[in-house]
């Protein structure tokens, strides 16, 4: 299904869309096919200071906050973009980068319709303690 590029934000470069996910919650779902290590979209919120983003992790049971520098970080909570629905998979299909203060999302992979976008979270301030439930073979089990 190829989605009209009109409705879709420049940054969002593929067609995707919002739905539940067997992950957890809502995940990111390809439309249209993905080539591999092509930039899919961003996602944008709220700059912040890294210190008032560890502030608000402790507040918030789901925590959408990208740090992209030693001073600054984004926080996601009110984004409307849909990649801030990309969920974490041990064996993910793309990649969250950083560049030049945005924070992007590359397919790892060529990615079918109806594939969920996922991505590796990396360090998070979960610190080893949230169960993983990505269910991919060789799951490391916590975040």
């Amino acid at each position: 299904m190829q989605a009209d590029t009109a409705v879709r934000p420049a940054y969002q470069k593929f067609a995707v869309e919002v739905r539940v996910s067997h992950i957890d919650g809502k995940g990111v779902f390809a439309l249209e096919p993905i080539p591999r290590w092509r930039k899919i979209g961003e996602i944008r919120g709220e700059s912040i200071s890294v210190i008032e983003a560890r502030i608000r992790a402790t507040r918030h049971e789901r925590v959408m906050i990208v740090e992209i520098s030693e001073d600054k970080a984004i926080d996601f909570h009110k984004s409307t973009d849909p990649m801030h629905y990309t969920n974490h998979s041990c064996q993910s299909n793309a990649r969250l980068a950083v560049q030049q203060g945005r924070v992007e999302f590359y397919a790892l992979r060529a990615i079918s319709p109806g594939e969920e976008i996922t991505v590796r979270y990396g360090e998070t301030h979960h610190e080893g303690r949230l169960m993983c439930r990505c269910g991919a073979p060789g799951c490391a089990r916590w975040l």
